[in-house]
């Protein structure tokens, strides 16, 4: 057994700046943050536009940008939420400037991008890899704190609960958390770590459909284990594509084309260089993901075609090459000119605005269990995240989680008693799964299912028929789960099981179309 006073789950902008605070306020307090991959793998690394913060007080201000934020999440968000986010946006910043984060500069102020959904120029940015450099920035940070500890490549299980304690009845309404059953990749051993406070920042769930941006880590670990531990989850059912990521005929990780380059000017056009988002709303390529996302699937339904483009053609090349060097490294290695030929381009899924439920304070509805980022239903999305806004909740909720995570460990009301009884991982009787190839069956059955059946538009039938072949393909993963060793690609096809089925029963559940989500049959 491994002693933490804090155990952090996930090791990007959400996990990374709430454990900085933390060693921080608290530089005896032992800290544990475990990534199942390298520890620099995240979605915050592949985040490509930036970070939306008020920096322009002559041209824009808090009640802008806290108006954008409730028109793209269509009202379902909670104002209180994204007031609080917006507002502390601009120290928040400040802080991960101080901690050696870059960003471009202009005439000696912040160089400010748009993107759909924004009214005024407020996206600070890194080129076109801002991700990238906040994630090297707080990694640098982290590893300069002596009392901060990083496990890449373990794997967290499940989290520990009473119900982990043998004779101990689960209390629904008062759960208690103790740290967690982590598999350490290296030793292929189950390690049992227990911490007064843990935190969940694992990010989101994209490959539970076949195409999405998302790093191949996204399988939604934590949304899954929480909810297996009957901690609150909701609103699972509003699911973002992005509208532009490059069309490709392998499933998988999509390259994202940010939208930042349709707002310094791109146009959507048909294969055949037509326009036609002034047929779907009147901002045409700068309303919401939700609207251009569904604009293209429309046309491609109406064409037939695998995609649409997104024409470059006019816009300023050099202007272009500083701001996107890597969007268009990777067109060229395609074969693409940008300046010649339109990117070819699909939806695909993005990124999730639900997730574990949480207060302001990043508190779960499990005790001494917090959680940040994209794995949460936080409020400040509602229905459909505005651009740029995912890396801003991360810093704000992790300050707020650090701060209450401090005065609770001050305070030390803790009671432990329960541990002494929770069981080491038992494996006893287990197999070692002889063919991988049925889990990689699995995982593709229901990665096709989602796609077809719960994807951009959905309906009644599509979602009745999505619960029949999921129980069916539950029911496979249940039998090899109880049976087997586990693996990391078990644990994953488990947690994507439990994530899809969230999904589909919050989707049958609603009664209105809003922001991301849209059923036929609704409209």
């Amino acid at each position: 057994m491994i002693k933490a006073d804090v155990l952090v789950i996930g090791s990007g902008i959400s996990g990374l700046s709430y454990a900085i605070k933390v060693s921080e306020q608290l530089p005896d307090a032992k800290i544990i943050i475990v990534t199942k991959s390298d520890e620099d793998e995240s979605n915050t690394k592949y985040a490509q536009g930036g970070l939306a913060v008020v920096t322009d007080s002559k041209n824009d201000n808090f009640d802008k940008h806290i108006e954008d934020t409730m028109r793209a999440g269509d009202g379902e968000n909670k104002r209180d939420v994204v007031k609080m986010v917006v507002t502390e946006a601009p120290a928040r910043f400040n802080e991960i400037v101080e901690w050696g984060a870059n960003f471009d500069m202009k005439n000696g102020e912040f160089a400010l991008g748009r993107e759909g959904g924004h009214t005024e120029n407020r996206i600070v940015h890194h080129k076109d890899i801002t991700g990238f450099e906040i994630e090297r920035a707080l990694l640098e940070t982290a590893n300069k704190s002596s009392n901060i500890e990083i496990l890449d490549h373990h794997y967290v299980i499940d989290i520990i609960t009473q119900h982990h304690v043998p004779g101990k009845e689960l209390n629904e309404g008062d759960i208690h958390c103790y740290g967690a059953y982590i598999l350490d990749e290296k030793s292929k051993k189950i390690k049992k770590i227990t911490s007064k406070i843990t935190l969940v920042a694992t990010g989101g769930a994209g490959h539970v459909y076949k195409n999405t941006t998302n790093p191949t880590i996204a399988t939604g670990d934590g949304i899954a284990f929480v909810a297996r531990a009957k901690g609150k989850v909701s609103n699972m059912q509003y699911y973002q594509f992005h509208p532009t990521a490059l069309y490709s005929k392998i499933d998988g990780m999509l390259f994202l084309i940010s939208e930042a380059v349709r707002g310094d000017g791109a146009k959507l056009r048909t294969k055949r260089g037509e326009k036609f988002m002034h047929k779907y709303d009147e901002r045409e390529e700068l309303a919401s993901r939700d609207i251009v996302a569904r604009a293209i699937d429309a046309e491609m339904k109406i064409t037939g075609d695998e995609y649409v483009g997104l024409d470059c053609r006019e816009m300023n090349h050099e202007k272009f090459l500083e701001h996107f060097p890597n969007i268009y490294k990777k067109c060229e290695e395609e074969g693409i000119d940008p300046f010649k030929q339109l990117i070819p381009v699909v939806p695909a899924c993005h990124y999730l605005m639900g997730g574990i439920e949480v207060d302001k304070d990043g508190q779960s509805s499990i005790r001494n269990l917090f959680a940040v980022g994209e794995c949460t239903n936080s409020g400040l999305h509602g229905a459909n995240r505005l651009a740029s806004n995912s890396l801003l909740e991360g810093l704000v909720f992790g300050h707020n989680a650090a701060i209450k995570t401090v005065e609770l460990l001050n305070e030390n009301h803790f009671n432990f008693d329960d541990l002494k009884a929770v069981p080491e991982w038992n494996e006893e009787g287990m197999k070692i799964m002889d063919e991988m190839v049925i889990v990689s069956y699995l995982r593709k059955q229901l990665q096709e299912m989602m796609s077809d059946l719960v994807g951009i538009v959905r309906s009644n039938r599509r979602l009745n028929m999505a619960l029949q072949k999921h129980q069916e393909i539950a029911a496979a993963v249940d039998e090899i789960y109880h049976y087997s060793i586990l693996s990391p690609q078990l644990s994953e096809l488990r947690n994507l099981t439990t994530v899809a089925h969230l999904i589909i029963t919050q989707s049958m559940e609603m009664k209105e179309n809003k922001g991301a989500f849209y059923n036929k049959d609704l409209a």
